[in-house]
This record gives C-alpha cells, sequence and structure tokens, in this order.
C-alpha cells in the first residue's frame, strides 16, 4: 500500500524599512529542515504597498529553497544510487 507523506513550507516575512525579508522552511518527516531565503526592496519612489514586498521576497525564498532541495536530490542520487556494491 502507498504511504502517504506531509511535507509542510512555512513562509516567516518580516519588514525592515523598505526591505522585505522571507525565509521559508520547509519540513519533512524525513529530513532535516531546510531553508530558502528572498528579499525585495521597494524602489523609493514607489507607493508602499506591502503586499507586493512579501509576494516578492516569498517567491524568492520559495525559488531559492526548490534550488537547495534539487541540490539535496542530486547530491543523494550520486551517493545512494548505481549498482550495490558487494
Amino acid at each position: 500500500m502507498m504511504e502517504a507523506k506531509r511535507w509542510t513550507v512555512q513562509i516567516y516575512i518580516s519588514e525592515e524599512g523598505d526591505e522585505t525579508h522571507a525565509r521559508a522552511v520547509l519540513g519533512t518527516q524525513d529530513t532535516a529542515h531546510l531553508t530558502g531565503r528572498g528579499v525585495a526592496r521597494r524602489n523609493p519612489i514607489d507607493r508602499p504597498i506591502p503586499e507586493i514586498g512579501d509576494e516578492l521576497a516569498a517567491s524568492r525564498a520559495l525559488e531559492d529553497l526548490a534550488i537547495r532541495l534539487h541540490d539535496v536530490a542530486s547530491d543523494d542520487i550520486v551517493q545512494l544510487t548505481g549498482p550495490v556494491q558487494a
């Protein structure tokens, strides 16, 4: 029977002046937490619309997380696959 797994991503957002910082944390049953980070900077001449900064920073954090997860999978493939050595 196929086992259902649950992975969760929590996104933490903070603002400092014209910068928005996001941290995306992946939690799984099998691995330690993996973290991606993203930053968005508002141009001083633009109107302050915090939602846009949140969206940009979060998307960048998720993109960084995806790259890191791919790197972990690539490392696992190199280390754990191939012929069984006797």
